[in-house]
């Protein structure tokens, strides 16, 4: 990639949340800000940066801003995983899921999720085997306001794109998968494919869930 490709890339890199969560089709956010610099994929796949996230990617790159592509996904408030102890049964692959690593257990232990660390990406839903973990709001948020860029500071970006890179040091199969994807240069998989379909309702169903509960608080 060209120094200045890598320069610009770097930009919208720091301007991603850094959620890791790959509902842009893309395996990181650094793929995705690689793909937006060299003018494959456009600047409105990232549904945690939302609405907000899509104007800073626009005033960098001077370009319109546009309304946030619904094949990856809604803006909708940040959520947090939370497992259920009763239900956990130690198997140790929600830790390999999380790109963040928050959450911290043992082989055959209950494993629980360090709120602070947790980025919402849910990517630890799907490989769960009893279906122990579920997404929450955080507590006291305001699910009408505190969305994108509101339930996010650049700070913890900062931190989850450090703890990503010290997870992909630790797991390098991860490292080259997403180095090969970057390498490859290809369009993103398809919204349609069986685990996108399954990870979005997974998501929509932890949101609809989420609002319920807020609901009954209020």
């Amino acid at each position: 990639m060209p120094t200045v490709t890598a320069a610009l890339a770097a930009q919208i890199d720091a301007a991603l949340p850094q959620t890791q969560c790959t509902r842009c089709g893309y395996p990181d956010c650094a793929a995705y800000a690689q793909a937006i610099a060299e003018e494959q994929a456009d600047i409105n796949r990232c549904p945690p940066g939302g609405a907000q996230g899509i104007e800073r990617l626009a005033a960098l790159l001077h370009r319109p801003a546009l309304a946030l592509n619904p094949e990856c996904g809604a803006e909708a408030p940040r959520l947090l995983a939370v497992i259920d102890p009763v239900q956990c049964i130690g198997c140790t692959l929600c830790i390999q899921a999380c790109p963040v690593d928050a959450i911290a257990g043992v082989s055959k232990r209950m494993h629980t999720v360090i709120a602070q660390w947790c980025t919402g990406c849910a990517l630890c839903l799907p490989p769960c085997p009893v279906d122990c973990i579920r997404m929450e709001p955080l507590p006291n948020a305001d699910l009408a306001t505190q969305t994108g860029w509101n339930a996010w500071t650049p700070a913890q970006s900062a931190e989850a794109r450090q703890r990503y890179a010290r997870h992909l040091q630790r797991h390098p199969r991860q490292l080259a998968q997403a180095a090969a994807a970057e390498l490859a240069q290809t369009k993103p998989p398809a919204p349609t494919a069986p685990s996108a379909d399954r990870k979005a309702a997974l998501l929509q169903a932890a949101l609809e869930r989420a609002r319920q509960r807020q609901n009954t608080t209020t």
